[in-house]
């Protein structure tokens, strides 16, 4: 898989400019499975596809909760997600001791950012091989962030990475207009429309491969929460409802076009509805 005499080592420039271990690494948080963050004025959500081994194996877990007020959603290297996420409530719990105060939201994804670019510049060190949605609120309202393992962050309206996330992107471009004005079960339903569409062909999204993110203020068919608006996680049994509205998979645009008709068979030939090989 080398690409050349340049990947071997993450602090040698090819002479293109480019670092193909941060690249790779990049790569790996492709080959997890999907998740997708949104926001409206009033919420934001992370919905994520869970994964299993095998028949006997439990799904993984792709949403940590980090503080009352941030969660993240994963895709990548589990066991490098759990670094990061134990150092990201490190932060938020010193913010806490320290100034009696919830850490803001961009200061919090940017350490984990400079933490992440250490290990694209320093010899020895390897790429994280996860990358991040994170949901937060702060006196500004919601936010939701994207960390990469290359050490960048941004804020987005709606976002999504993991395996076959362009096709959740195409959909979520479509209709990000519309999320501002959204209520939580709306948002939600657009955010599993958009999940969705990273799914193989005969899959279908259920109770036990959907996990929802949520931060703001209670939805209709969520129970009272302590603190009210604090970040939870819905699974299981939780999710059914959510499922439950969201509308079939659009028949193709296009529809089938009517069968030709037949030509008549010669006189005397025998009926036979088997396709003939020419010798």
């Amino acid at each position: 898989m080398f690409r050349n005499t340049y990947d071997s080592d993450n602090t040698v420039f090819s002479p293109q400019g480019r670092l193909h271990q941060v690249e790779y690494a990049l790569e790996a948080v492709k080959q997890g499975s999907a998740a997708v963050g949104l926001r409206s004025k009033t919420h934001a959500i992370l919905l994520a596809l869970k994964r299993s081994t095998g028949e006997l194996a439990s799904y993984q877990q792709k949403m940590f909760r980090i503080d009352d007020h941030v969660g993240i959603a994963i895709a990548g290297l589990t066991s490098d997600a759990r670094v990061l996420s134990n150092f990201m409530r490190q932060q938020a719990m010193g913010e806490r001791m320290m100034f009696n105060r919830p850490m803001p939201v961009n200061r919090l994804v940017t350490s984990i950012a400079d933490k992440a670019q250490v290990n694209t510049q320093e010899y020895g060190r390897r790429p994280y091989g996860v990358g991040f949605l994170v949901i937060g609120q702060d006196q500004s309202g919601p936010h939701l962030f994207e960390f990469s393992p290359s050490g960048n962050s941004y804020e987005y309206y709606a976002m999504s990475i993991g395996a076959r996330s362009q096709s959740a992107k195409t959909y979520l471009e479509r209709h990000y207009e519309s999320f501002a004005d959204c209520n939580l079960e709306d948002l939600i339903r657009h955010g599993l429309h958009a999940l969705r569409e990273t799914l193989q062909q005969d899959k279908e999204l259920n109770v036990n491969n959907t996990s929802i993110g949520i931060i703001g203020p209670m939805g209709q068919h969520e129970k009272p929460i302590s603190p009210p608006g604090s970040f939870r996680i819905l699974e299981n049994e939780k999710v059914e409802v959510y499922l439950q509205s969201m509308e079939k998979k659009e028949e193709a645009a296009d529809p089938a076009p009517a069968p030709v008709p037949a030509p008549a068979a010669a006189p005397g030939a025998a009926a036979d509805d088997d396709v003939q090989m020419s010798g």
